[in-house]
């Protein structure tokens, strides 16, 4: 009996050192790091098709951005799923290597109508157009922030929405479907929450077609009573899937040229004009331009080398005469003078929103000013002057207006259901002109628009106009002078609703470069008003 009790003990003894000696291994065994992975991959596996962020409207509720659908297939790769895919799939190298690994994948392609048990297709909203509207405002994100523009200054409302599309799979330890179980699947919505802007998604798609001939340049449409930005387009544009290319290419396509300061060129004489209408010399100031004149010891050339002869105001306004303004300077107060253009914007930064904000651009000195060579020279828009498409638009604006001068708006508000708008953004006006004088300016431009070698005038809109032809100070290989071509414009002249402002960047003269593209773009913008 005691033998037997030993063995019993013995036995006993053995049972527990393998169970130990089985839990030790077994505890060993689930810690190796490619059974924790297989361990991982049971289960469920979900493939994430896609996913849509707050949208950006035009002022009618026109999406800018989530414009259209992309098809996206959910594939399980099964042969008969490749079969189904093979002549709509739109990257076969993508599609074939994702094949290769045999799990689950995503894919683009072409139409919805894919008959096939392991492939679920899902319309996502596509963020970007091919050819997007408003890029330079849009602007674009990376890894989900917004990075310049709009994605940018409203990244916190348009990044607030969460909608995904998803296919959940059921799968074993290698990651592979498991069959006959059900998949499940998420839809996400296009979501409505977003950014109402102040642009017309019509006016903007004209001034992208008219712009096309600008190697370099911008278009600004604004409203004349509102100061809203109805159509902004920088050329030349980029693509958000061609960055690197983008920031390699030696136009700068990325900039934003509405926002830059150029030098302005003649558009500055409607300055000068309001400047000598107020001081009570424009109606009597007279000058006989033989195409110079000497202020100092410096010539300055008229273009017409021969002389326009006897000028007054509305003559050399329509002829652009350099020596009628550098004589009239010289009777005009310097005080007055730069008090005019800061009248206008010029020297003032142009917030389009708290994060996007165009350059004030530069202004003489009232000490420059005492000098008669630089006095000269700003009359007409050169010497140490800029300013930057929007300031000279929103002169536009003031002067097709009652002389104030409008904020420029681009953003309406947010929205929360893309009809509605919250915190709607007011329009606010600051003192500008006087009445007297902006009536005064309108019909100096509307005379010069009547020239008949003015090339910006459409057959179906009457306007006021002025051209600038801005050196630069930059020459060619053949030692030829770049300028700004330029145009700003108002239509129709007796009830003007239209500010439009044309930047040719070293494309030469303003009647030749410029004035062909406000001549598209004012035509069509009518045109839509009759349809």
């Amino acid at each position: 009996m005691e033998r037997l009790r030993k063995r019993l003990a013995w036995l006993r003894l053995m049972i527990v050192t393998l169970f130990c000696t089985a839990a030790v291994y077994l505890a060993w065994l689930i810690q190796k790091p490619e059974l924790m992975q297989t361990a991982a991959k049971q289960g469920s596996y979900t493939c994430l098709a896609g996913t849509a962020e707050g949208t950006i409207y035009d002022r009618n509720g026109t999406p800018l951005v989530n414009a259209k659908n992309t098809c996206a297939a959910v594939v399980n790769p099964t042969p008969e799923a490749i079969a189904a895919l093979l002549s709509h799939v739109l990257d076969l190298d993508a599609f074939y290597a994702q094949v290769e690994k045999g799990k689950p994948f995503v894919c683009t392609v072409d139409t919805t109508e894919i008959d096939c048990a392991d492939v679920t297709v899902l319309e996502i909203p596509e963020r970007y157009s091919d050819h997007q509207l408003a890029q330079h405002l849009v602007g674009y994100t990376s890894q989900g922030s917004g990075v310049t523009g709009l994605e940018y200054a409203y990244d916190d409302v348009l990044r607030s929405v969460d909608s995904q599309w998803s296919v959940t799979f059921s799968v074993d330890g290698t990651g592979g479907v498991l069959a006959g179980d059900s998949k499940q699947v998420r839809y996400g919505a296009n979501p409505v929450e977003g950014v109402i802007t102040t642009l017309d998604a019509a006016i903007q798609r004209i001034c992208e077609t008219a712009g096309q001939s600008l190697e370099k340049g911008c278009i600004v449409v604004m409203d004349v009573e509102s100061g809203d930005v109805l159509g902004l387009a920088s050329f030349p544009s980029y693509s958000v899937d061609n960055l690197e290319e983008a920031l390699e290419n030696p136009d700068s396509p990325m900039i934003n040229r509405a926002m830059y300061a150029y030098p302005v060129g003649s558009i500055f004489k409607l300055v000068t004009a309001a400047c000598a209408y107020d001081q009570g010399i424009a109606g009597t100031f007279h000058w006989d331009c033989s195409g110079a004149i000497s202020v100092g010891t410096q010539l300055f050339r008229c273009h017409d080398l021969n002389g326009h002869g006897r000028q007054d105001m509305a003559l050399a306004m329509r002829n652009s005469c350099n020596p009628y303004f550098i004589a009239l300077s010289q009777e005009l107060d310097g005080v007055h003078l730069l008090d005019t253009a800061k009248s206008f914007g010029f020297g003032e930064e142009t917030a389009l929103t708290a994060d996007i904000v165009a350059s004030s651009g530069t202004l003489p000195t009232l000490q420059q000013l005492e000098l008669p060579a630089e006095r000269a020279n700003f009359c007409f828009g050169q010497g140490v002057l800029t300013a930057t498409p929007l300031q000279i638009t929103r002169m536009t604006c003031a002067i097709a207006g009652d002389g104030s001068l409008p904020m420029v708006r681009l953003v309406r508000g947010v929205t929360e259901d893309g009809k509605t708008v919250l915190r709607e953004e007011k329009t606010v006006h600051e003192e500008g002109i006087s009445g007297e004088t902006a009536r005064y300016l309108r019909w100096l431009m509307c005379y010069a628009a009547e020239d008949e070698d003015f090339q910006g005038k459409p057959g179906n809109v009457t306007m006021g106009a002025k051209t600038s032809t801005a050196q630069t100070g930059r020459y060619d290989e053949k030692g030829e002078e770049y300028c700004h071509g330029w145009v700003t414009a108002f239509f129709p002249a007796e009830e003007p609703r239209y500010a439009v402002t044309v930047l040719a960047e070293d494309g030469g003269y303003g009647n030749t470069a410029a004035a062909p593209v406000l001549r598209q773009i004012a035509g069509a913008i009518m045109e839509l008003e009759i349809r």
